[in-house]
């Protein structure tokens, strides 16, 4: 198993590979491999969507997948 936190300024629903995952700013547990990672259908953040691969990490050290608010450099 695998840990992913995704970040974002506030509280969302998290989708990996189109599936409701969790929440935002929370440690995800993830099968290993490449996973696409969304927040949902509002429009208010970027990128759209991030295509990562998920491999040795730990519930203490997840890695970190980052959206920013749109408005946000």
């Amino acid at each position: 198993m695998e840990y992913v936190k995704v970040t974002f300024p506030t509280d969302r629903l998290v989708y990996i590979d189109g599936e409701e995952s969790g929440n935002t700013n929370e440690v995800l547990r993830v099968e290993p491999g490449t996973h696409l990672f969304e927040l949902g259908n509002l429009a208010n953040f970027r990128p759209a969507t991030r295509t990562v691969t998920v491999q040795d990490t730990t519930a203490l050290e997840p890695l970190e997948i980052k959206f920013f608010r749109k408005d946000e450099e």
